[in-house]
C-alpha cells in the first residue's frame, strides 16, 4: 500500500510479518543529514509531525541506552506523547530503539522500530521497521491510519530538507 500526497505515492508501506509495519521513501539529500534529521532536536522540531502539528517536547539522548521522548501539539491543543530507548545507533546508516505511545502504553505496549538508511546517487532511502508484540496490535496500528500521517510527516521531511 502507498499513501498518497497529491498524485504520486511518497511513502511506501508493506506487512513483512505478522507482527510488523514496513515504511520506505526515498529523499533528495545526503544521508548523513537524514540521520542528522531523525536525531537531532534542532532539526527534528521543523518537521516531525503531520501538518498542523507542532512538537512542543523534543528530547534525545542519543547513545545505546539513551532515552528519547516527544510530544506532539495537535492544532485543536491536544497532545499525544511518545517515548523509548535507544539500543543501536550507527551514524549514519542505522538506528534501533523502543517505542511506547503515552495513550496506549497499556493496550499496545512497546515496540522495536528499526530504522536504515541508505544513500545512492546523493539521495537516501529511509527503510523503517516496527514490530509489535502481536498481529493484533500491527492491525490495529494499520487501522488507526497511521499511514497518512507518517506520510504528512516525510512529506514534511523532504520539504524541510530542500531548506538546509
Amino acid at each position: 500500500m502507498a499513501a498518497r500526497t497529491g498524485n504520486k505515492p511518497s511513502l511506501t508501506v508493506t506487512l513483512p510479518s505478522d507482527c510488523e509495519i514496513m515504511m520506505t521513501r526515498s529523499f533528495d539529500a545526503p544521508r548523513s543529514l537524514v540521520f542528522d534529521a531523525h536525531t537531532k532536536p534542532e532539526h527534528l522540531v521543523h518537521w516531525f509531525g503531520p501538518r498542523g502539528h507542532t512538537l512542543s517536547v523534543c528530547t534525545v539522548d542519543l547513545r545505546p541506552g539513551g532515552a528519547w521522548r516527544f510530544v506532539l501539539r495537535e492544532p485543536d491543543g491536544r497532545e499525544m506523547g511518545m517515548k523509548g530507548v535507544y539500543r543501536e545507533i550507527v551514524p549514519p546508516a542505522r538506528l534501533v530503539y523502543t517505542e511506547i505511545f503515552d495513550d496506549f502504553e497499556e493496550m499496545a505496549g512497546e515496540s522495536i522500530v528499526t530504522t536504515i538508511f541508505e544513500e545512492l546517487d546523493g539521495k537516501t532511502t529511509v527503510t523503517s521497521t516496527s514490530a509489535y508484540r502481536s498481529k493484533e496490535i500491527r492491525d490495529a496500528v494499520i487501522q488507526s491510519g497511521m499511514e497518512y500521517g507518517a506520510a504528512e510527516t516525510y512529506d514534511r521531511l523532504a520539504e524541510y530538507l530542500a531548506t538546509v
